[in-house]
């Protein structure tokens, strides 16, 4: 379905913050706060996003690289994302990122003792609340932008 967006209004921007203002505004401060607020490495980071994005569909997030300091994943990132699995590009971190993230939006039911046990190896209590924080933030909306056509209308910022 895609939402009518008047001529000359950025679809991001509209559909976030005019069309249901109560809502959307709230849901932006949370969306930005996952980025502003993070204590989590850039890497893990990115894996469970960019997880997160290829599971959606969404093309912006998918498209989308976070920055910190000047310095992005590289370029091939998404592929090792891809084989989270096997890659040799990813730390234990990283890796148990995009499995917490592709499980959190698969199998939700089937975290069991066993996952949770390499998880606390590696992660902090605080730093599984907040990826579970950010995975359910990306989830939400990156599945509203990709449902509402949102993501083949937005164009990333140039910086």
């Amino acid at each position: 379905m895609n939402i009518d967006i008047p001529e000359g209004k950025d679809p991001i921007g509209y559909v976030w913050g005019e069309l249901v203002p109560g809502i959307g505004i709230s849901a932006a401060n949370l969306s930005l706060a996952v980025y502003q607020h993070t204590t989590l490495g850039l890497r893990e980071f990115e894996a469970a996003r960019l997880r997160i994005a290829q599971i959606n569909g969404c093309m912006f997030c998918l498209d989308w690289r976070t920055e910190r300091d000047g310095v992005k994943v590289e370029d091939d990132f998404i592929d090792a994302v891809t084989q989270w699995r096997t890659t040799d590009a990813f730390d234990d971190r990283a890796r148990l990122a995009a499995e917490y993230a592709e499980r959190y939006a698969l199998d939700h039911h089937g975290l069991d003792d066993e996952f949770w046990s390499r998880m606390t190896a590696h992660y902090s209590q605080v730093e599984i609340v907040e990826l579970t924080m950010s995975i359910g933030a990306w989830l939400v909306f990156g599945r509203l932008n990709r449902v509402f056509g949102l993501d083949a209308m937005c164009v990333l910022p140039k910086f």
